[in-house]
Order: C-alpha cells, then structure tokens, then sequence
C-alpha cells in the first residue's frame, strides 16, 4: 500500500490517497505519485530507491533515513504513521480484521473519503461529492 499524507504548517494533516500496489518499486510508486501530488511539490519519503527518480519529475524530494535514526520513524514521518494506525484501527474495527483482497481497494477509498471530509466546514457538500464518486466509479457486480 502507498499512500501521501498533506502535511498542514505549523502542524496536523490534511487530505490523504491511500492505494494498493503489487509492490514497491519504481513502476508502480511513481504513478501513484504523479497521479495525486502536484509537481514542484515538496515530498518527503524514505530512501526506498523507487522514489530516486522524483527530482528529475519536478518533485523537491527529501529523503528521510530511517533505519539506524536517532529520530523515531513515528516522529519524521508522524502524517503517514498516523494514518497507517488508523486505517489498521478502522479495518480491525470496523471490519473485524476480515477483508478480503479483491475489496481492498473499496475499503481504502472509503477510507480515504471519510479521513478527508471528518473536519470538512462545508459539510452540505458531503452529498454532493458522494454523489459525484458514485458516478464516476464502475459498478460493482456478481459476476
């Protein structure tokens, strides 16, 4: 899973994307993050070498070593761990740890909607944007 958490000055989280990927290389992490961060936008990862080409993409990249730190991983990279705890919470929680891997991404979508929308001041719009997702997502059938 990858996902890109907004960070908001002087500190909290704002919107989040959540997506699943077969794994975690130059293939599949780049498009994820062409696809939901604007370019020249400040991203800040771990040193995985799937992320080695964001510089040459227009992202400022900064790399965080974790591994051998004197700063916890929790602590340079607080927006991501947040979230990751509470999509594990809500999974365990809300769906009793029982998720099958052909819904996954349903799930983090769903996730994702309502982390972005939970301290929404427009909160008429909800419905709207509900609505809006309903159209443009594929139907779902028994086949």
């Amino acid at each position: 899973m990858v996902m890109a958490v907004e960070i908001l000055e002087p500190k909290g989280s704002g919107r989040i994307r959540l997506s699943r990927i077969s794994k975690d290389s130059v293939s599949h992490v780049i498009p994820f993050v062409q696809e939901v961060v604007e370019a020249g936008t400040r991203v800040r990862t771990d040193v995985s070498a799937a992320y080695r080409s964001l510089t040459e993409l227009g992202y400022v990249h900064q790399p965080i070593v974790m591994l051998g730190s004197e700063i916890p991983a929790h602590q340079s990279m607080a927006g991501v761990h947040r979230v990751a705890a509470l999509v594990q919470r809500w999974i365990l929680g809300t769906h009793h740890g029982s998720v099958q891997l052909e819904h996954l991404d349903a799930y983090l979508d769903e996730f994702a909607f309502r982390f972005n929308r939970c301290t929404s001041r427009s909160r008429g719009l909800l419905f709207y944007r509900l609505l809006q997702q309903a159209v443009v997502t594929a139907a779902v059938t028994d086949s």
